[in-house]
């Protein structure tokens, strides 16, 4: 058998999945000045309705409260200070916790 009528030996490309296209200077181009178009845009649109861009301000007292709903490092008995008092932490930890399962602290009764 002849070298020449022989296979030819597979490369690192044959293995790997074809890759796309290359783009053209002319296409290349176009993507860049598409891009600058859809950035005006936003900035346009931002400008002319700055309210919809606003953040909302998260209420101080209900992200604390959603804290400590999700806080699994809390056990029965714990106790936890907020602006509003301490409490108790009186709920289980096979069940999802509620607000009832803080009991507040009634300091007259500690002695």
């Amino acid at each position: 058998m002849c070298v020449a009528q022989s296979e030819p030996e597979l490369s690192l490309n044959d293995y790997l999945p074809p890759s796309e296209p290359e783009v053209t200077r002319d296409e290349w181009h176009q993507r860049i000045e598409d891009a600058r178009r859809r950035a005006k845009e936003v900035s346009r649109e931002r400008r002319e309705h700055p309210e919809l861009y606003k953040p909302i301000p998260e209420d101080p007292d209900l992200v604390a409260t959603e804290r400590l709903l999700r806080d699994e490092s809390l056990q029965r008995g714990d106790i936890i200070a907020t602006k509003k008092g301490m409490f108790v932490y009186q709920g289980r930890s096979d069940q999802p916790r509620r607000d009832q399962d803080f009991v507040p602290v009634n300091p007259k009764s500690v002695r």
